[in-house]
């Protein structure tokens, strides 16, 4: 493998490491925790191994009991190999063929190979130059938990897997369900041995080869290289031997190995989390939302508060002087809600009925349509992560409203400009009234005095007195009458503004405790599958 090469290798797999490192973390708390500890195993031992000798490729010989693997590996290896082999202490231990010492030490430490026998060239197979370390490993369907342990962990940490298979039992399920299906992406890493093809009838061979090739490609490794050899005669030992240096001498099986790691934990995520995004947030379930969380927090009777306080203090502005006086009997309706006050919002809260039950519910079910609609389309486990986002704020929600709704300028205290012209008026025919009066009782107790009344002047005939009197009273009643139907329509248009501030501020509130959190979720789920199909990509 070329320098360049080699550069564009280790930067793809970074790449999709780091995928794989974000759709983990974009993971927590929504899938099991299983699969995102799986995921995180493979980050560690690929971070483990890369910081290891990269001019080492590590091939496992795996087999069950009297699949003849020893004797294939000290076959390939030569006797050098097989000779420290019949002096190994026990089976239980793994034994490492290693051509290439320099660099070696450090990655058979983190493989936990102590057993150590630094081979001798085998002329067109490997030498100090090669840069390889054949493991014979213990038997995987060996009785003792400890030899199992050990091969689980070696599957998970070699290069390359060499599966032994006896003709006899190639088919077991033991090794078929549990090793060999669930490393179906690890193909390209993986070679298959069907050893002892001395003991089958030459005429069987190919049968039983075809059998296996069958098999496998049912479990997703159609692709693997499957060789048929002979420890005991030496029939295959070439292919093999050349098999194996092949992909030591290409350098890429450590990065093969790992992107198939890679392809796993993220297929294992995908399947895990499930496939399919989010509909997400249109704007149409946003003002259902903010519309049904209005009702529930009282909007509407804090309208018609505005309505009606802007009424009765028009009547106290620019009622009849005479009457007007009563009005100040009646409670101002948006004072009574305590919506009057010029405490800031963060410390005024209103007056309103606390929410019942009635209210409660359609809350709940505001918030509950809004996350089911949102959550369109997502896998099971972000649906549920997509609703319990939306319902972590609906405890805090009673309480933001009330504090969003006493926040609003409700332009309670404003005074409108035709008030002080009708008040100038009202008391301008008051005083006309008045006056009249005062001179029809000037000349009515001159004459109660035999005093000289002196002439009225008259308008068309009519006293002006009189016509004093009269024009203030109807000017009065006309300006109650008239202001009464100017405050109506007055006060329709500032409780539609109301209603818009008070629908604007309880939507801030949704946004905040509803909106923004499911926002979150959503977002997390498009990042998790845009990482996933990255991390994914071989």
């Amino acid at each position: 493998m070329s320098r360049h090469s080699g550069a564009r290798e280790s930067s793809r797999l970074d790449t999709r490491l780091q995928a794989l490192q974000d759709a983990r973390g974009l993971g927590e708390g929504v899938l099991p925790d299983q699969a995102l500890q799986e995921a995180f195993t493979v980050l560690e031992r690929a971070s483990s191994r890369r910081s290891l000798s990269g001019d080492h490729t590590v091939v496992g010989f795996f087999g069950a009991t009297g699949s003849g693997k020893s004797s294939l590996f000290n076959a390939v290896s030569g006797a050098e190999i097989a000779t420290a082999a019949a002096r190994r202490p026990t089976t239980s231990e793994p034994l490492a063929g290693v051509w290439g010492a320099p660099g070696s030490e450090a990655l058979l430490d983190w493989l936990e190979v102590g057993n150590r026998h630094h081979a001798q060239p085998v002329e067109g197979f490997a030498d100090e130059r090669t840069g390889l370390i054949l493991l014979d490993l213990p038997d995987f369907d060996s009785t003792r938990a400890a030899n199992r342990e050990i091969v689980q962990r070696m599957v998970g940490l070699v290069d390359v897997l060499v599966w032994v298979l006896d003709p006899q039992k190639y088919a077991d399920a033991a090794l078929h369900n549990g090793f060999l299906a669930p490393l179906a992406s690890h193909g390209a890493v993986t070679l298959v041995v069907l050893n002892q093809v001395d003991r089958l009838p030459a005429h069987d061979v190919q049968p039983v080869l075809d059998s296996l090739h069958a098999i496998l490609a049912g479990e997703g490794l159609g692709q693997v290289r499957v060789l048929a050899s002979s420890a005991l005669t030496g029939a295959g030992i070439g292919e093999v031997r050349a098999a194996i240096r092949k992909v030591a001498v290409q350098r890429q099986a450590q990065s093969r190995r790992l992107e198939a790691d890679i392809s796993k934990a993220a297929e294992d995520l995908r399947h895990a989390s499930g496939d399919g995004d989010a509909a997400g947030i249109r704007s149409a379930t946003k003002t259902q939302l903010a519309d049904e969380l209005a009702v529930a927090a009282n909007v509407p009777a804090v309208v018609r508060a505005v309505g009606q306080s802007y009424r009765l203090e028009s009547v106290r502005r620019t009622g009849w002087p005479v009457t007007r006086w009563l009005s100040r009997f009646r409670v101002d309706p948006l004072r009574r809600l305590n919506l009057r006050s010029s405490s800031p919002a963060s410390l005024n809260r209103t007056s309103l009925p606390p929410a019942g039950a009635p209210e409660r519910a359609r809350t709940d079910a505001a918030v509950r349509e809004f996350a089911d609609a949102a959550s369109a389309g997502a896998p099971g486990p972000w649906r549920a992560a997509i609703r319990g986002a939306a319902r972590a704020g609906r405890e805090r929600l009673p309480d933001a409203l009330d504090q969003a709704i006493a926040g609003t300028d409700l332009a309670a205290n404003r005074k409108a400009w035709w008030w002080g012209a009708f008040n100038v008026v009202q008391w301008l025919a008051l005083l006309i009234l008045l006056g009249g009066l005062g001179w029809l009782g000037v000349l009515a107790g001159l004459g109660y005095l035999q005093l000289p009344v002196p002439e009225v002047p008259r308008v068309e005939g009519w006293p002006v007195p009189t016509l004093m009197i009269a024009f203030g009273l109807v000017l009065g009643i006309f300006l109650a009458i008239t202001g009464r139907f100017i405050a109506a329509a007055a006060a329709q248009a500032r409780a539609a503004r109301a209603r818009r501030r008070l629908n604007s501020a309880v939507a801030a509130a949704a946004q905040e405790l509803v909106v923004e959190p499911v926002e979150a979720e959503i977002g997390r789920l498009a990042a998790f599958n845009k990482a996933l199909r990255k991390a994914g990509q071989a």
